[in-house]
């Protein structure tokens, strides 16, 4: 494969993966998927990371976004544990 399919590859995957983050937060479904609206609240984030607000807002998102994450992975856990050896079959 050229290099350039593979760095298209790359960046379709990125942008896809980008876009199941929005998916996955209710952004999506809050918002009625009015795009409009979802790239007006993602401009009024990237503000947010330019003003003298930077630092708190990192930190208060990334916390937010670990808690998430890590509620998901318990709940998969428990499902999985919950499954009889029939249903992974």
């Amino acid at each position: 494969m050229r290099t350039w399919q593979v760095e298209r590859r790359k960046r379709t995957r990125h942008l896809i993966e980008l876009g199941g983050l929005v998916v996955k937060s209710g952004v999506a479904d809050l918002t009625g998927d009015d795009r409009t609206m979802i790239y007006g609240a993602l401009l009024w984030v990237a503000d947010k990371l330019r003003s003298d607000q930077a630092e708190h807002a990192l930190a208060l998102w990334t916390a937010k976004g670990k808690q998430a994450f890590a509620m998901e992975r318990t709940a998969y856990a428990s499902t999985i544990s919950q499954e009889t050896p029939q249903d992974r079959a």
